[in-house]
């Protein structure tokens, strides 16, 4: 299917999120839904004794769910309004899919582009208000795992800092170059640097963005900072530290003076 291989990446990073959400929503009789930003579900998880119900009601891979075609639902409403969101029975649309309770929430990907959206639905008349609460918090927390998950495997070789955002623990992720150099950031990170998450990402200096606005460098500040390193890694060795550095130990022990550093 032409839908699945688009979406490739972001799906093979989901299953194993979707297998523990479904582990978690699935006894009380809710199927948990991948979809791509067209609105059509891609893949699913659901017990199999309520599979003729589910497809019934059209909780099914290759439906179509975007809001042009079923009007205000989970899915479709979530692709356009871009938030996490529960359409609860008589709140759709159409009357067909009153008896439905649809929680959503968007993914993004690592460019910080809607990618598709997490959907845990159910057609139970038992359901409480607490219950739907549950199952909203725990798809949002799904949905960001995804997302990070997304953004280290686009820069696995890359170090990946975390930072603060309004979106909780582990959403807000930056990527890292050996430069020092930010190249990359989730939607969350963007949000909480003042970027537009539209835009094309630019890299700025980590110092930048991770040392506030008065950090200032100096060609000295990195030197030392490289003599340092250079010391740590080889233990207090001044001779073993210089070959690392391609210099003599003699110019060395020179700039050891100059920025008034000890072995340790």
């Amino acid at each position: 299917m032409r839908t699945r291989e688009k979406v490739g990446p972001l799906l093979r990073v989901a299953q194993p999120v979707m297998d523990r959400l479904y582990q978690a929503v699935g006894a009380a009789g809710c199927c948990v839904l991948l979809a791509g930003g067209d609105g059509i579900p891609i893949e699913r998880r659901g017990a199999a004794g309520d599979d003729t119900t589910f497809q019934s009601w059209g909780l099914w891979t290759g439906a179509v769910w975007s809001e042009e075609h079923e009007g205000t639902n989970g899915i479709g409403t979530c692709l356009v309004e871009k938030r996490p969101l529960t359409i609860d029975r008589d709140q759709h649309f159409f009357s067909r899919n009153a008896l439905l309770s649809c929680t959503a929430a968007p993914i993004y990907d690592q460019e910080a582009n809607l990618a598709g959206v997490l959907d845990v639905s159910s057609c139970r008349a038992d359901r409480t208000d607490l219950f739907v609460d549950l199952i909203r918090l725990a798809v949002g927390e799904a949905a960001r795992r995804i997302e990070a998950e997304i953004f280290r495997a686009t820069f696995e070789t890359l170090r990946i800092v975390l930072l603060p955002t309004a979106d909780g623990p582990g959403s807000g992720l930056l990527a890292v170059d050996a430069d020092d150099l930010v190249i990359g950031a989730t939607r969350s990170a963007r949000l909480a640097l003042g970027l537009a998450p539209e835009r094309a990402f630019r890299p700025v200096p980590a110092a930048d963005v991770l040392g506030g606005p008065d950090a200032i460098e100096h060609l000295g500040d990195v030197q030392r900072s490289v003599l340092q390193r250079a010391l740590l890694r080889a233990e207090g060795n001044v001779s073993a530290a210089a070959k690392a550095l391609g210099v003599s130990r003699a110019t060395f022990h020179r700039k050891l003076k100059r920025f008034d550093l000890r072995p340790h």
